[in-house]
């Protein structure tokens, strides 16, 4: 798991070496007189100098904090990441340099990375496969150009719409109408049914439930 905010998710009172190296001496993948070299090795792989083993958290920038928390998550040999916002709390410049890692040790170490995150664009950089969801439930789930090429869901539609892009000038900004609801109390039927351009009585009664309409792309929709 890699978090969000890269500063909270840090233990203040242990230096790198220890936050990096804790788990996989635990679970007995390295012995004590090795742990150096290992916690070296994966501070390089994610571009942070050896020295700074010895730092604590608080002597490290956002971006070498979220370098620190991938070597955590990388020292116990995942073959899944689990990546929530954690690009959200940081510079433009440096989510960039990041962002250019997890794709590197996706390709290098053969990993695959569950990216959650509310930036389309980040999104649509890293990912193969993206899964839109709102209020709880998965409302289309397909192919990277099937999401951003031919967009199914009203929802998933609406979200892309609102996507500033250098390409078109006076652009007139539409944003989605109405209130989320809560979540402890969600409408029956569709949940995105009261702020939808294209909901029916259907949609406010009856679950839709997610269809294939073309290969590996499914949608949860009654309209689509």
């Amino acid at each position: 798991m890699i978090f969000q905010d890269p500063f909270a998710s840090l233990n203040p009172r242990m230096r790198v070496r220890d936050i990096v190296g804790h788990a996989p001496l635990v679970h007995g993948m390295v012995s004590k007189d090795k742990l150096d070299d290992f916690v070296d090795e994966l501070l390089v792989r994610v571009g942070l100098d050896p020295s700074y083993k010895r730092r604590y958290p608080h002597q490290f920038s956002g971006g070498q904090r979220q370098r620190v928390g991938i070597a955590r998550a990388l020292a116990v040999s995942p073959s899944v990441l689990v990546c929530d916002e954690s690009v959200a709390a940081l510079d433009v410049s440096i989510q960039a340099q990041i962002l250019n890692i997890f794709m590197e040790l996706r390709d290098t170490l053969d990993l695959t990375c569950l990216f959650i995150s509310h930036d389309i664009g980040v999104v649509r950089h890293i990912s193969h496969r993206v899964a839109i969801m709102y209020l709880g439930r998965l409302v289309e789930l397909g192919n990277n150009d099937d999401i951003f090429e031919t967009p199914a869901h009203p929802y998933t539609r609406l979200l892309l719409d609102g996507v500033p892009r250098l390409s078109q000038r006076h652009f007139a900004f539409h944003h989605i109408t109405g209130e989320i609801p809560s979540p402890l109390a969600p409408p029956p039927g569709c949940h995105f049914h009261p702020r939808c351009p294209l909901a029916t009585e259907r949609c406010r009664q009856e679950r839709p439930q997610p269809r294939e309409i073309s290969p590996g792309h499914m949608v949860a929709c009654f309209e689509a």
